[in-house]
């Protein structure tokens, strides 16, 4: 029941939206920054925010906003950020978890690895059917929060000027894979790179490839090299 009343707190359009917009950010966020987002006043977003804690929806702490330390700094404001964990609700009781993993441990002990990747690839192109392969990073932006991926356009901190453009990923704040990935993590993460491939369209002008990075989706999406003129 913890999941459903988890669920349930984000019935309240408000909250709902304090929370989309708190996960949405990748960081901490402050109550000012989520009430002027949500358009709401501060106590009211405050308020929201705490609901979301409690319901373990959002995780919450303090630091100075400033930047600024010692005398004259301020006090501490409270920020929060999405909560690690997963929430599900299946009714009548359902447990695909355990048959995705138990799946996945068959499938690495008997070395299908190549196999499932050759599926994941082929499930990816006919999720993109007759599409053509996605032209800029933006329309992968776009194919990929359809898939529930959270993606984000970043320029890595090296880039500099005109390059910056070039340089530009695609990162992705959730993976869907994601708790079955931790346990089989090679497996996972090669089954889902085969079916971004397949669904952004592996001849096209973007390709995914492999960097993981802590508390995000394995895959990144950029600019591909092989089709610049």
């Amino acid at each position: 029941m913890e999941d459903i009343d988890a669920i349930a707190a984000l019935q309240d359009p408000v909250r709902r939206r304090l929370y989309e917009y708190v996960a949405a950010q990748g960081r901490e966020v402050g109550r000012n920054e989520a009430a002027e987002a949500a358009g709401v006043a501060r106590t009211l977003a405050a308020h929201h925010l705490d609901r979301l804690t409690e319901a373990g929806l959002l995780e919450s702490g303090s630091r100075r906003l400033t930047g600024r330390s010692g005398p004259g700094a301020g006090r501490p404001a409270k920020v929060y950020t999405r909560a690690p964990g997963e929430r599900s609700v299946s009714l009548p009781a359902r447990d695909y978890r355990t048959a995705a993993e138990l799946l996945a441990e068959a499938a690495e002990q008997a070395g299908l690895d190549a196999g499932l990747r050759a599926a994941a690839r082929r499930r990816g192109e006919a999720l993109r059917g007759p599409a053509a392969p996605c032209g800029a990073l933006e329309e992968a932006v776009e194919v990929l929060a359809a898939r529930g991926y959270e993606p984000h356009l970043e320029i890595p901190e090296d880039a500099e000027g005109a390059a910056g453009a070039d340089a530009r990923v695609v990162r992705m704040r959730n993976c869907p894979f994601h708790a079955v990935a931790e346990s089989f993590p090679p497996l996972v993460c090669g089954m889902n790179l085969a079916l971004l491939e397949g669904l952004l369209g592996a001849d096209g002008p973007v390709r995914a490839r492999m960097d993981a990075r802590p508390g995000e989706c394995c895959v990144v999406v950029e600019h591909s090299k092989n089709n610049d003129h």
